[in-house]
């Protein structure tokens, strides 16, 4: 039998503002992915939302109808889902009730992604295998959001996300039907005045061709390119904006898909004003996207043996934003990962642990950025409510939590921030936790005086080798205090080793 067919079904739900989408796929011995099942259902999951606030009971009703029938799809599969949802879901004042639905009548997660997850997403499906050196400037116009990328090869170096869709700029500015010289003029400047809001005014050594992903440009650039190009330039764009919007709605809907041709002046607005913002050339239509990145991010999960510097990056640029101690910050996840490499015999937890351990790690002290007293609280606070591309809400959550245990108050099973956690997840916290704790430890002067760490482990004991490049008076003291936990929680005792 070929290798591919040994390999697990993957599969993407995608569950928009326009429509809700499945696509199965198979990875191929070389990494590729082949398409196996793709399905489409436009119920406009975001009707009514963005002027709401909430999902109507019977959008939710036709949502559920759907997802439980991909749910069956899978099932039949065998397939490996991660099931997100995006802007409409994130403005939905109900959404915690559809995620629940979800869960029990489909028996799916719903992932409710903020806006970065959604471009780092879009930004891996659109860019997979680009050479490691190409630079990239994505946009992808949904039905509630605008997501923008810069990336290199596939890694992106920036991420916005902007309450810019055709659905909610439709919705806010009645432009289903005939639009008016006046109504243009005021999409134009809202689409404007929320730009300079969400994107820098001015990005250096830009691309001069942007990428464009989402059927909404596709559609806009099928119409204003010259017949066969796959690209249009700035002054195509601003012509077919102008032509669009004095169309007659009943031409629309002959040229376009009906649903599509309610939004497509609102979405033909937004790329025309994002590309004129961004100072770009051309814009070159994609037929890749999210659901692509969905697939690509399960392909890279299951692969243990790849290195990806993504979510590091991510937690890193949080921790700037709130002003952390980087040195100190990068010592200690340096050092919790060698207590987790070291001692992979010891926990026994799966290496897909391992990068929530290095994000707990890199953002343990952002709490500081609130209050120095009691700021392992805030630091749970901040991580819970933050944009960490990468994490999923449940993994925010767990990484949030083992942060949370850094200091002060040990993560046993009946302490309140406990509370919540399935008893394979107080485990994994408890672990990580207390790895981090110890890490912590080996450097609370925040001068990083210890300049290799080996952990080896006896049968009796953990031996912890130092080398130091300073006195490490102050960190020998503070992980004895961290020994009694370490011997609750792996059974065996520390034993600390320094020499130059």
């Amino acid at each position: 039998m070929p290798t591919s067919s040994l390999q697990p079904v993957l599969a993407a739900i995608d569950v928009g503002t326009n429509a809700v989408r499945l696509e199965l796929a198979r990875p191929d011995a070389d990494g590729s992915l082949e398409t196996l099942h793709q399905e489409r259902d436009p119920i406009r999951p975001g009707e009514g939302v963005f002027s709401s606030g909430e999902m109507p009971k019977e959008t939710a009703d036709r949502l559920l109808s759907t997802l439980r029938r991909y749910a069956a799809l899978c099932r039949r599969h065998k397939a490996r889902v991660r099931a997100v949802a995006t802007s409409a879901m994130r403005d939905a004042r109900n959404r915690d009730e559809i995620v629940q639905r979800v869960r029990d009548e489909a028996g799916l997660n719903l992932e409710v992604v903020s806006g970065k997850e959604e471009a780092r997403l879009i930004c891996l499906g659109v860019l997979h295998r680009k050479p490691p050196q190409t630079r990239s400037l994505l946009v992808d116009i949904g039905g509630g959001s605008t997501e923008v990328a810069i990336a290199t090869g596939e890694r992106p170096d920036d991420l916005w996300s902007l309450p810019l869709g055709s659905v909610r700029l439709t919705e806010m500015f009645d432009a289903a039907g005939k639009v008016t010289p006046k109504q243009l003029r005021l999409m134009r400047s809202y689409v404007e005045e929320q730009m300079r809001k969400g994107l820098p005014e001015h990005l250096a050594h830009l691309p001069r061709v942007a990428l464009g992903s989402s059927g909404t440009i596709n559609a806009v650039v099928g119409y204003a390119a010259s017949e066969g190009t796959g690209h249009v330039s700035l002054r195509q764009l601003q012509q077919a904006v102008e032509t669009l919007a004095e169309m007659p709605p009943e031409r629309r809907r002959k040229r376009f898909d009906p649903r599509r041709a309610d939004i497509i002046v609102a979405g033909a607005t937004i790329l025309e004003r994002v590309a004129k913002h961004l100072g770009v050339e051309s814009v070159t239509a994609v037929n890749r996207g999210l659901r692509d990145g969905l697939l690509v991010d399960l392909l890279y999960r299951q692969d243990e043996t790849r290195e990806d510097h993504s979510l590091a990056d991510a937690a890193v640029a949080m921790g700037r934003r709130l002003l952390f101690d980087e040195k100190h910050a990068r010592q200690v996840a340096k050092l919790a990962l060698t207590l987790f490499d070291d001692l992979a015999a010891l926990h026994n937890l799966p290496l897909s642990c391992r990068p929530y351990l290095e994000t707990a790690a890199l953002l343990h002290d952002v709490g500081n950025a609130v209050s120095y007293e009691r700021h392992h609280k805030h630091t749970y606070y901040l991580i819970h409510h933050g944009d960490i591309p990468g994490l999923a809400d449940r993994e925010r959550e767990l990484v949030a939590r083992v942060a949370r245990y850094h200091q002060r108050s040990p993560p046993e099973l009946n302490h309140s921030g406990m509370e919540g956690l399935s008893p394979a997840e107080a485990r994994l916290v408890r672990k990580l936790a207390t790895l981090l704790r110890v890490a912590n430890s080996l450097d609370s002067s925040h001068h990083q005086p210890v300049k290799e760490l080996r952990a080896v482990n006896g049968r009796d004991a953990v031996s912890l080798h130092l080398k130091s490049r300073q006195p490490v008076d102050l960190e020998l003291w503070n992980v004895e205090q961290e020994t009694s936990l370490f011997r609750r929680v792996f059974g065996k005792r520390l034993a600390l080793h320094v020499g130059r």
